[in-house]
């Protein structure tokens, strides 16, 4: 061999060690903060029919960073606590064991919400407050518990809601900080599951900026009129008893003072988000989040939306302000984050619990069909067949969420009697506004023939927790109570399998992360192990997957396979 020959032969050695070397090269440094931000009530649509009024953080979410656009939850319990809990384990209902924002406690024999604890108290910041929460029903650790387990010096964790479940969700089994707002308090509170005494950083935040000093304000539109898509006083509109369905909408005391209702109104307007906002600077301040040698954990859940939507429904001026006001508060954070931990050093994930349906009366007026499904009528229909199917007598039937609960004698009975199966499901099915019926049972049968309702109802389904006979409504119909409320909230709801409460915002941003659009198929149950991936740490459990294609270059390549 001649010497160029040998001279090029060796240059294309080393050519071929340093590709090697770049295919398999270290990943990135682990961000040093991690901040999962969840909107409720965020559809997946309102990205593309409202990104226009955006010009700040939830703008530059979407332009910088990893937009799934076709992201969903798979299962059908579609409510708030669930999906918390999806977000922050990775896993599934049939996995965590958080079915709903409450359910039937079979062994209490009462109703119990996804978050309630006997053994904990509540400490407030202001009034006192009875009861106790804590994440003692959550049966899978959440990420920011691994991320405190895994690390050498364990990270902070702080997290910060309008809602118990959301905050507790998100912080898991231990936290620095986990704080939610409480009416009857006057203020925030957390649980003794977290802390012995008030943490002194959020007494410091909380007396600095009294949510008092906002009685009297009045929400109004942020932008022109104009600036709005469909018209205000929509068809349907059901707000509270101190608001009409019109801006603008006072935050005042039925006292002319602070009270009840001025806190319930301040609950429901885009001051309550711009104070999580606020709540969530501190801690970064005060704990210095992001500023030290490990990955620190913030959770901050928007909770205005969901009200909002629940009252208004989710074509509506007030719903499309909150999301206005929201861009302004989620820019002020990005900012402080970038000047405190330093672009590069921290990663976002920003999601919706699940979406909402139409208003039911708009749904119709636009010929999609729509109405509201009676529950009475639901109870006094199952009641019906089962006297005639099981025998005479009087049974209890209860109806939580959208399932039935029967008693043991009746459970025991369907087990074994086909003939009663069938006549409780046809009895349910012909209830004006009733899709479907499927009993427990037979959901890994239907789900392995191919039907997708039964798939996502088993993918929501928890044996104990979960009821029986679990109904579906047609599109567009909400249950309702004998006074014509939905369960819960007023014009509109969520909680089904239809695309409109399944569909949600999924969006990474930061370190790590590759921004693009990206239409192949996510969950939020993704989050947690793309944020795991990032950080270095294993989740004890996920039924969600590594967001490969949306990591930086180093990142994908760890997390692809080596080829052969």
């Amino acid at each position: 061999m001649s010497a160029p020959t040998r001279r090029l032969a060796a240059a294309f050695s080393v050519a071929l060690l340093v590709s090697a070397a770049a295919a398999y090269a270290a990943p990135a440094p682990p961000p040093r903060l991690v901040v999962l931000l969840v909107v409720d009530q965020m559809r997946g649509d309102f990205v593309e029919r409202y990104g226009f009024q955006w010009s700040a953080g939830l703008r530059r979410l979407v332009d910088e960073g990893a937009w799934f656009r076709e992201a969903a939850y798979p299962y059908a319990v579609t409510s708030t606590c669930v999906g918390h809990a999806t977000i922050s384990t990775g896993a599934f209902p049939a996995s965590h064991g958080i079915v709903g924002n409450s359910w039937f406690d079979r062994a209490a024999g009462r109703s119990t919400s996804c978050t309630a604890d006997p053994a904990v108290t509540t400490i407030s910041y202001g009034a006192p407050v009875s009861g106790g929460h804590s994440p003692w029903r959550l049966l899978v650790p959440t990420l920011s518990d691994e991320l405190r387990a895994q690390q050498g010096t364990p990270g902070r964790v702080a997290t910060f809601s309008l809602k118990e479940r959301t905050a507790i969700m998100m912080a898991g089994h231990r936290a620095d900080a986990a704080v939610w707002f409480n009416a009857t308090a006057g203020s925030f509170v957390t649980s003794s599951a977290y802390t012995t005494a008030p943490v002194s950083f959020v007494a410091d935040a909380l007396a600095k900026r009294p949510i008092a000093a906002d009685h009297g304000k009045a929400w109004t539109r942020t932008l022109p009129e104009p600036s709005y898509l469909y018209s205000d006083d929509g068809l349907g509109e059901k707000p509270g008893s101190y608001w009409s369905a019109r801006f603008p909408h006072e935050l005042k005391g039925k006292s002319g003072a602070p009270d009840g209702q001025f806190y319930d109104a301040w609950a429901k307007s885009p001051y309550a988000d711009e104070y999580l906002g606020y709540l969530a600077v501190s801690a970064i301040d005060a704990l210095k989040l992001g500023q030290g040698t490990t990955t620190d954990f913030l959770g901050v859940s928007f909770s205005v939306l969901d009200s909002v939507g629940h009252q208004f429904g989710p074509t509506s001026h007030e719903a499309q302000d909150v999301l206005v006001r929201l861009d302004r508060t989620i820019g002020s954070l990005l900012a402080h984050l970038d000047r405190t931990v330093g672009a590069g050093r921290y990663v976002v994930a920003l999601a919706g619990d699940h979406g909402a349906s139409p208003i039911p009366e708009q749904a119709a007026a636009l010929g999609l069909g729509g109405g509201r499904l009676d529950v009475t009528g639901l109870r006094e229909a199952v009641a019906a067949a089962l006297e005639t199917a099981v025998g005479p007598g009087k049974y209890e039937v209860r109806f939580q969420g959208s399932e039935f609960i029967f008693e043991p004698r009746v459970r025991e009975r369907m087990e074994h009697d086909r003939a009663a199966v069938e006549a409780v499901r046809a009895a349910v099915r012909a209830v004006p506004g009733v899709a479907a019926a499927y009993f427990v049972a037979d959901l890994p049968a239907a789900a392995a023939a191919g039907d997708p309702v039964a798939r996502a109802l088993l993918a929501g389904n928890y044996p104990g927790r979960s009821g029986d006979l679990a109904v579906v409504p047609k599109p567009y119909w909400l249950f309702v109570t004998a006074d014509g409320t939905p369960q819960p909230g007023s014009a509109t709801s969520h909680g089904t399998p239809y695309r409109y409460d399944q569909r949600v915002p999924v969006i990474l941003f930061g370190s790590g992360v590759k921004p693009g659009e990206y239409l192949s198929d996510a969950t939020p149950a993704d989050i947690a192990p793309t944020l795991a991936r990032l950080c270095g740490v294993t989740l004890a459990r996920r039924d969600g997957r590594v967001l490969a294609e949306a990591l930086s270059v180093h990142e994908a390549r760890a997390a692809a396979p080596r080829q052969r």
